[in-house]
């Protein structure tokens, strides 16, 4: 009976026991059911509070059981991202819980971002969990009728330094010129609209109108203008009621003209530019557009400040500052009076026009002039032109490469026929240079015949050889999108004869004629430089790679503008060879078609001129070309249409020369 009665005992303890478990584990269940409930409200709080709208969800409830209206109170925010995540979470205890969000604000182009935590209470109501509203979950301590804002202060524009570290686009003084219509009726802001577009010679209908759609206290600018300039003269002198004149300072170069294709120019930001900069630009910003002035933006512009700011209380609060950090200068190559006596030099040129101006022992780009017939392109940089009879330097160096030296009698014949094409001499070519000649003074007074013969004896790859060996068929790494050379193989025929010549498919710019003539005096490849400071993998040293700025140019998609440094031609030019292409360059100043320059002051000058026909059939034009070297400096001359290289560029080429000397 014993035994049995503590068998029963026992039986009974084991039942309750098990039975006590059940409605335990029932209990855990249970409370990991709502907790997972709580958990997903809080979530559904927080999606909607980086979303910056709860829409009609039923996650979080005001006072009157609805959900509140968040966009009001987050859109001073503008562009800046939001990012919530539930931290934490208490278990549910009487149908109460309680999470804490973590927040993250990225704001546009900021370093840091504002972070912080908020805490969200919750309850459940009809079995429904919900977050409860109070402000201070979308940021610390924010009260009712509040709302939240940001103020962006964009840092001081870094200079683009010249050689010498000269600031070449630095803060310059300017005048805002418009129509103050707080002044004046509204008649009278349209007659004096007319009169001021008039004065500074802007679209008249066009600034009416944006005067006429303007409130009734607005500025509207007509045009911001250099102090000193002749429109802001113009508009000064003006006596018109409601006429504004507004002194500031923007980033600007020496003059309006300077180096502009290759600086690039500061604006407002575009819609497009906005979009494309990942956040970096927002509307209102003043950013750089083509040239160094786009690719570098990041660098130049620096990084803005914030301060997050809580209005619409008794007093402003300040919830959250960064600082601004400034831009850092880009340096430039370029010497600010070598550019100007350049661009001197091609004022008065119609057609587009260069001068490049590199100094062979260092590579340093001291010039790179577009001449306003260029209209806005860097046709120093960028131009692709048969580059004619200046290209002769590159067959040279082949013919040299053969066994040819400047002794070696060669034949200069009126004409030579290649496949049915005859080929002839320029215009008015000197008898005296005719027939059988040493090969200097063919090159001297450039016999198209003689060279076109010689090349029949060159291997296909000879060409392309000679021009990489002078450093023409690099890949530039100027920081901005550039453009030295192309020579392919010519095949036999006529391809070959015109490539000997500079023509047919052969192409180069300014700036890769240059480097010929850079090379040439430095007796080995140059690479031309721009901006100085370049690592090896085309980025700024200690930057960001000008890719960075990509979406705020138009032009910065091209690759050249961050690509590798060039590799060494395997066959690069010697000191030896560079000897011989400086004797011949010399007969051409000496006894050729360059003799106006044998008192140009200063060191000997070394020239080739180049003359290339384009167009079409009897309505052929001419490029005019001329390169040169005097001491440590070479120069290549472009002109787009002119009537021969001696003739329209030999003058330019002198006028620089002299004008540095």
């Amino acid at each position: 009976m014993r035994s049995r009665g503590w068998g029963f005992r026992i039986g009974v303890v084991v039942v309750v026991l098990a039975l006590v478990a059940a409605g335990v584990g029932g209990f855990v269940w249970w409370r990991g059911d709502e907790g997972k409930a709580a958990r997903a409200a809080a979530e559904a709080v927080a999606t909607g509070l980086a979303r910056g709208d709860f829409g009609d969800t039923a996650a979080v409830r005001d006072a009157s059981g609805k959900a509140p209206d968040l966009a009001p109170i987050v859109k001073g925010m503008g562009s800046a991202t939001h990012t919530v995540t539930v931290s934490s979470m208490t278990e549910p205890d009487g149908g109460a819980a309680r999470a804490t969000l973590a927040h993250t604000w990225t704001l546009p182009g900021a370093d840091t971002p504002w972070t912080y935590e908020t805490p969200l209470e919750l309850e459940q109501t009809d079995g429904t969990w919900a977050g409860v509203w109070d402000p201070a979950v979308v940021a610390p301590d924010l009260a009712d009728g509040e709302t939240l804002r940001t103020k962006r202060q964009q840092p001081d524009r870094a200079e683009v330094l010249g050689a010498g570290d000269q600031p070449i686009v630095e803060q310059r003084d300017v005048v805002r010129i418009g129509i103050d219509k707080t002044q004046v009726s509204g008649a009278e802001a349209l007659a004096s609209a007319r009169r001021l577009a008039t004065a500074v010679g802007i679209n008249v209908d066009t600034y009416v109108a944006s005067v006429q759609k303007a409130g009734e206290r607005a500025f509207v600018e007509a045009l911001t203008a250099r102090a000193g300039s002749a429109e802001a003269q113009a508009a000064a002198e003006l006596d018109t009621a409601g006429r504004l004149l507004v002194s500031a300072t923007l980033p600007l170069a020496p003059t309006s003209t300077f180096a502009r294709p290759i600086l690039g120019v500061v604006g407002d930001a575009t819609a497009e530019i906005v979009e494309k900069s990942d956040g970096r630009v927002v509307a209102g910003d003043r950013v750089g557009v083509g040239g160094v002035q786009g690719a570098y933006d990041a660098q130049l512009a620096g990084t803005p400040g914030y301060t997050v700011v809580a209005t619409g209380g008794p007093e402003e609060r300040t919830l959250f500052t960064t600082e601004a950090t400034p831009g850092a200068p880009v340096t430039l190559t370029l010497d600010i009076a070598t550019q100007t006596a350049a661009e001197t030099v091609l004022a008065k040129v119609p057609s587009a026009s260069a001068v490049v101006a590199i100094q062979p022992s260092t590579g340093h780009v001291l010039a790179a002039a577009s001449g306003p017939g260029s209209k806005g392109v860097s046709t120093a940089t960028q131009g692709r032109y048969a580059p004619g009879s200046t290209f002769k330097t590159v067959s040279t160096l082949a013919l040299l490469r053969s066994g040819l030296t400047p002794r070696t009698s060669v034949a200069c014949t009126p004409t030579i026929t290649v496949d049915g094409r005859t080929f002839k001499n320029v215009d008015g070519f000197p008898a005296s240079a005719l027939g059988s000649v040493p090969f200097s003074t063919a090159f001297a007074n450039s016999c198209n015949t003689a060279f076109i013969g010689l090349g029949r004896d060159l291997e296909p790859a000879a060409l392309p050889e000679a021009a990489a060996g002078l450093g023409l068929t690099a890949e530039p790494d100027l920081g901005i999108p550039g453009f030295l050379g192309s020579v392919p193989e010519p095949k036999p025929g006529t391809d070959e004869a015109a490539s000997m010549i500079g023509q047919s498919k052969v192409l180069a710019s300014p700036l890769g004629m240059a480097t010929v003539a850079a090379s040439i005096a430095a007796g080995k490849p140059v690479t031309p430089t721009l901006v100085v400071g370049r690592g090896a993998s085309g980025s700024p040293s200690g930057t960001a790679s000008p890719s960075a700025s990509a979406s705020a140019s138009p032009d910065a998609s091209d690759t050249s503008a961050a690509s590798a440094a060039p590799a060494p031609p395997a066959e690069p030019v010697t000191a030896a060879e560079a000897a011989q292409l400086k004797t011949l360059m010399r007969g051409v100043v000496e006894s050729g078609s360059g003799t106006f320059l044998q008192d140009v002051p200063g060191a000997p000058v070394l020239a080739k001129s180049g003359t290339a026909e384009f167009g079409e059939a009897g309505k052929l034009k001419e490029h005019a070309w001329m390169i040169g070297i005097q001491g440590d400096l070479a120069v290549a001359v472009f002109v787009g249409e002119g009537e021969g290289g001696a003739t329209t560029a030999g003058p330019l080429l002198e006028a620089f020369l002299r004008a540095v000397a």
